[in-house]
């Protein structure tokens, strides 16, 4: 359980959970976009560089510590990313999350 709550802490992996658990699979680089957007709060107010910021913090974070934990699995090279086995000891505790969040899919971050 400890190790769920460290994993589900950061908002990010959380957006890639909630993204993923429709339909247990999903692109990178519609993910990035969709993370994106609900840190600041709309479409529009996305650009290439925080579109890269977003690339960069999962790729090099996000992704790795869930696929440690058998949570996903992705490849890099075609993009894809499916949910694994262990998503499905976590989705209770992500759904509470999500509850409890308010407006998950478009919620504002400060700007950098």
């Amino acid at each position: 359980m400890e190790a769920a709550c460290s994993l589900l802490a950061e908002s990010e992996r959380r957006y890639l959970l909630y993204q993923l658990a429709e339909t247990r699979r999903g692109n990178l680089e519609d993910i990035v976009t969709e993370i994106a957007a609900w840190e600041r709060g709309e479409r529009g107010a996305v650009d290439s560089e925080y579109r890269q910021r977003v690339y960069v913090s999962l790729v090099h974070n996000h992704l790795p510590r869930l696929a440690d934990y058998d949570i996903i699995d992705y490849d890099l090279r075609s993009g894809d990313i499916v949910l694994e086995e262990g998503f499905d000891e976590i989705r209770p505790l992500l759904e509470q999350f999500k509850q409890t969040e308010s407006e998950p899919e478009l919620r504002e971050t400060p700007l950098p």
